[in-house]
Formats: C-alpha cells, sequence, structure tokens
C-alpha cells in the first residue's frame, strides 16, 4: 500500500528525433531490457511503456519512435504515435545526442514539443562521447531549441548521470496513486516482447536493405509444458531479395537470428523458449494501413485529449 499524500507517480515521455538513445535510457532506469536497441535509425516503432516503482514514487516511461519526415505509411504511423503520446505526459525528457550538434531533425522535435504542458528537461545523451571542451557549448547549441524546466547530461549506455536523472524525474511527477501492480515493469505481452527480440537480432545481422522492410509477427504462443513455450513467428519483408538475405545459405542466418534471440529472450522470461521462424513475402506492406493494423502498426484515429487526473 502507498500512502497518496506522499507517493509521486505519473507518466514520462521520452522524445526526440531517431537514434539518439530513448530506449537504451528506458532500459536504463528500469535496469532490465523491455525495448530493443540497435544501431539503425527507427529502430522503436511502438510506443512502449516501461514501469519503474520504488516505496515513494512510480514513473512510467513512456518510449516513443523517434521524430522524423515520414517517407511512408508506416513513417506516418511512427511519428503519429510518438505525438499521440504527448498530451498524457506528466514530465517530458527530450533526448538529443550530445556528441554531434543540433540537426534539423532535433529541430522538427523541439516544434512540436513547443505545444506540450508538461514540465521539459532538456537531457544531453551520449556525454561519454563527447570531449569535455566541447560539452557546455553543446549544451548551450541545444538548450537554445527551445524552452526546458532543467537540463540533464547523461550516459544512458554507462549509466552515468542517470540516477540523478530519475531523482529529478520523480521530483516534476505529481502526487497521485499506484497506476500499474508492483512487480510490473511492461505493458506489453511477452509475445511483443518476443517479437522484438527477434526483429532486433534480423537488424543487427542483416545489411542497410533490411531494416525499414521488417516486421516480425508472433503467430502462436503456447506453452508445451511447464518449462517450454513453443512461438511460432513469421519475419515479413517486402521483396524476395530480402527474404534471401534473412534466411541464409541453407537457412544459416536465420537459425543464427533465433538462436541469438532465444539467448536474449529465456533470462528475460524466465522460460525455454522453442522459436519457430519463418520468412514471408508481403510486397509494400509499409504503405498498406490494412496490413500496418494487422502487424501491430494502426494509425490513430482522432487526437488525444490529456487524461484527466
Amino acid at each position: 500500500m502507498t500512502n497518496s499524500d506522499q507517493f509521486h507517480s505519473g507518466f514520462v515521455l521520452l522524445w526526440g528525433r531517431p537514434n539518439v538513445g530513448k530506449s537504451t535510457l528506458l532500459n536504463a532506469a528500469l535496469g532490465r531490457k523491455v525495448a530493443i536497441v540497435t544501431p539503425k535509425p527507427q529502430t522503436t516503432r511502438n510506443r512502449i511503456a516501461g514501469v519503474r516503482t520504488t516505496e515513494d514514487a512510480q514513473m512510467i516511461f513512456v518510449d516513443t519512435p523517434g521524430i522524423h519526415p515520414p517517407h511512408d505509411t508506416l513513417g506516418e504511423y511512427m511519428v503519429a504515435t510518438a505525438r499521440e503520446a504527448l498530451p498524457d505526459a506528466d514530465v517530458v525528457l527530450f533526448l538529443v545526442d550530445a556528441s554531434v550538434p543540433p540537426g534539423p531533425a532535433d529541430e522538427q522535435a523541439a516544434r512540436l514539443l513547443a505545444s506540450a504542458t508538461a514540465p521539459r528537461v532538456l537531457v544531453l545523451n551520449k556525454r561519454d562521447l563527447v570531449a569535455p571542451d566541447l560539452l557546455a557549448q553543446r549544451q548551450q547549441s541545444y538548450e537554445a531549441l527551445g524552452s526546458f524546466e532543467q537540463t540533464a547530461v547523461i550516459s544512458a549506455a554507462t549509466g552515468e548521470g542517470v540516477p540523478e536523472l530519475l531523482q529529478r524525474v520523480q521530483a516534476l511527477l505529481p502526487l497521485g496513486p499506484m497506476y500499474f501492480p508492483e512487480g510490473m515493469v511492461s505493458d506489453h505481452p511477452d509475445s511483443f516482447l518476443v517479437a522484438e527480440l527477434v526483429r532486433e537480432q534480423a537488424l543487427l545481422k542483416t545489411q542497410q536493405e533490411i531494416p525499414y522492410s521488417l516486421a516480425v509477427v508472433v503467430e502462436e504462443f503456447e506453452p508445451r509444458t511447464e518449462e517450454l513455450t513453443y512461438v511460432r513467428a513469421v519475419l515479413y519483408v517486402e521483396r524476395e531479395s530480402q527474404k534471401k538475405i534473412l534466411i541464409g545459405e541453407g537457412g544459416s542466418m536465420l537459425r543464427e537470428i533465433g538462436k541469438a534471440a532465444r539467448a536474449e529472450a529465456e533470462p528475460l522470461l524466465g522460460k525455454r523458449l522453442y522459436l519457430d521462424l519463418w520468412v514471408k513475402v508481403r510486397p509494400r506492406w509499409r504503405n498498406d494501413e490494412s496490413v500496418l493494423a494487422r502487424f501491430g502498426y494502426p494509425m490513430p484515429k482522432k487526437p488525444r485529449k490529456r487524461r484527466s487526473r
């Protein structure tokens, strides 16, 4: 039980362009992996909530797709998903990559954030990649993008500055109840995590041609025994050439993907998995709204209103 007179709770939105470390920060804040991470842009496609519960606070971190100019219907879904999360935010963490100067995508993300009513914290990430004499200059350049209540400098990858950032976030959150049960760390089912881990390994092990054309759909997730769960997952691509890359010679690449995904998933889920992976071609699926919805990327129908507290 918690005392709502002393308990802080709320939704913390992770905002910014692709590849600034939002998913890495989410995993660091929770102390476990709930979002996949790759060096390739636009890895995060869905809104993912990760829950951090302590004795005096519950922070619901919302990881969103990176803000970018969309080039297809999938891209439109990703940007709409990020923008749809803004009205629910109690605190917004605007993440930027301190190892490079601000670019057009950062400027776009800052413009879209201007309408947010929640407190905004500018978070300069990747401080471990910045020369100390450049850091102050980068901070000044990013602070010029908008109005921020606070600025934090961290490395989500090494953990430097993350505990202090979490303390600041807790102080900014309003007093309120526990929204999710203690012990819950994600709002997605295990099947979603497995699908994402398969996609992560496929992205890490294949060439630049694959990332944007790949979707993974878990079609069956069935416990066979107390220790073993059977998972049938389909990797969808848009061209036959991409299918051949994912399968590899004699199925070697698909086996590598499955082995690596299983090694990631089993410790997180606490169970053994039998991963049955298939590859299918669905031409131009990224521009077909009905297929996008079936693959787990439904287009938002109308703007969201701020959640009443």
